[in-house]
């Protein structure tokens, strides 16, 4: 039965997650908004910049100062961060394609690769009604990209390269979370985006290289300029939400059981929906409802089927993803 103290964490733990999944889910569509008229690796220094400064005014003091800067694996950190750095590329320049739905619904296929990396890389066992969850899910992907079809984009591919870099990202996380804590690793990401965007904008953000009629690409490739007066309160937002929704996705899985918090998550995929079809008016085709469908529940079965076996879930949900 459980106690009071463990209700409680609970609580507080499903409430944290909530606000966290709100959080990423505006950023994306704020991500989203803008991709028609900036260059991808400007938003997302930018964005790196207000959140770094919010890092260090207000999480930084909250987690022990100046401290949650040293660490003794820097490699590994560094490897972890081009890993959240290429995937959140990944995953927005499919966003300026596809519906943020389908995109939403792909990239969760992460736990499902989580599951097959624990057993290729950290030699965990999965039962045969977890294989058949993963082979689900993977169905379900397909359902919505369509491959050899008509229907079919490139950038659908997008959001599953993302999946696969996440599920790399908290593959190391399972290596270093014990000696490494989520403000020191929430940081060294928060750097490695600087580092990355500011690398890219100096070497691609003239826009020699744009003028390209795909959306994710001119979205990689278009020139750096001025940001619209109008627009500095998006990307103040996308900034906000940004190191708010790792902190408390991070709080979430610190004060709670994760078997417990995990499903909240999914809560980002109605809210996609809510979002594509009241901003951008984009409304899920009948194949890609049976797709994520498939994925969600699929997904869902993984989590429980851990909560069941009472295993380590802290990296088995989609968590830590901007």
């Amino acid at each position: 039965m459980a106690t009071a103290a463990m209700k409680r964490g609970n609580l507080i733990g499903a409430l944290c997650a909530a606000f966290a999944v709100m959080c990423f889910s505006v950023n994306d569509v704020g991500i989203k908004f803008l991709s028609g008229d900036y260059a991808l690796h400007q938003v997302v220094l930018i964005r790196s910049l207000i959140g770094t400064v919010v890092f260090l005014l207000v999480i930084m003091p909250l987690s022990g100062g100046w401290r949650v800067m040293k660490t003794r694996r820097p490699g590994i950190h560094l490897i972890r961060g081009f890993c959240v750095v290429l995937a959140n590329m990944s995953f927005f320049l499919g966003l300026a394609a596809l519906p943020i739905a389908d995109a939403v619904a792909i990239f969760f296929i992460s736990p499902l690769v989580i599951t097959v990396f624990s057993v290729i890389f950290l030699g965990e066992h999965v039962g045969p009604r977890r294989w058949t969850a993963v082979f689900l899910g993977f169905a379900g992907v397909m359902v919505i990209v369509k491959p050899g079809t008509s229907a079919f984009q490139l950038a659908s591919l997008l959001p599953i390269l993302a999946a696969i870099l996440y599920a790399t990202l908290h593959t190391l996380t399972r290596k270093i979370g014990a000696t490494e804590s989520a403000a020191t690793m929430a940081f060294y990401i928060q750097f490695t985006f600087i580092v990355t965007s500011a690398a890219f904008g100096l070497a691609i953000g003239d826009g020699r290289f744009a003028g390209s009629a795909d959306p994710s690409l001119e979205f990689l490739t278009r020139a750096w300029g001025v940001p619209a007066v109008e627009d500095y309160a998006i990307l103040t937002v996308i900034g906000l939400t940004s190191v708010a929704g790792g902190y408390f996705i991070s709080q979430a899985y610190r004060m709670s059981e994760a078997a417990f918090v995990a499903p909240f998550e999914y809560v980002a995929m109605p809210m996609a929906v809510i979002w594509g079809l009241t901003i951008f008016g984009e409304w899920p085709a009948p194949s890609a409802w049976l797709g994520i469908a498939m994925i969600v529940g699929s997904g869902l079965f993984l989590l429980w089927r851990e909560a069941e076996s009472d295993d380590d879930m802290a990296t088995k949900g989609p968590k830590y993803r901007r």
